[in-house]
């Protein structure tokens, strides 16, 4: 199995209200030497969180004990930039399993789909919605419920549909990667195979 099975996650979030996120200020290019997705979660937004002789930066969410959780809600556009997969390695290895935000980049949202990070799409409306209740409550909860495909804020019981395509549905509920979902399939295949004329 490459990752925790995902079904309904239930969670407070951890608010990182910004634009444009690219992948350089989510995992530094000066990280992405190592190929095994081991390691990346402690320099995720390494220059957001550190100053240069390596103390914490107090003010970068991060850092603040008042947030935690395994969801992360970011601003629109959240993960743009250059396509490496390592940023969504550094948001899984982290802690995260999820994060929340109007807009994806293609790339991004892919590569966490491939690995385990499940991407929700929300409306901006809710999206505001979802972090004036953070910042009011950093204990308030949201859950994920992926078969249903809807993200609820639960103190309000406020909730959004969110879209994903069937088969990375079916992968993620599985804790399956690509090779899982053929391994697991293999059977089918082989039976495929013999009805090829030679």
């Amino acid at each position: 199995m490459a990752y925790d099975k995902f079904t309904i996650l239930k969670s407070p979030a951890v608010p990182l209200p910004i634009e444009n996120v690219d992948t350089d200020q989510i995992i530094p290019a000066r990280f992405l030497k190592a190929t095994e997705r081991k390691g990346f979660g402690d320099n995720l937004f390494r220059d957001w969180r550190y100053n240069s002789d390596g103390t914490p930066k107090a003010d970068f969410v991060l850092n603040n004990p008042t947030y935690k959780g395994k969801i992360l809600v970011g601003g629109k556009n959240f993960g743009s930039g250059s396509s490496r997969e390592h940023a969504a390695w550094a948001v899984y290895d982290y802690g995260f399993r999820a994060v929340v935000s109007s807009f994806f980049a293609d790339i991004f949202k892919g590569n966490c789909l491939n690995i385990g990070v499940l991407p929700v799409q929300v409306s901006p409306q809710f999206l505001e919605r979802i972090f004036t209740a953070i910042h009011a409550n950093p204990d308030t909860e949201l859950e994920i419920n992926l078969p249903e495909q809807r993200i609820t804020l639960l103190e309000t019981g406020e909730s959004e549909q969110f879209d994903i395509s069937s088969y990375k549905k079916e992968n993620l509920m599985n804790g399956f990667d690509d090779i899982d979902y053929l391994q697991n399939i293999k059977p089918e295949i082989q039976e495929f195979a013999k009805q090829l004329p030679l």
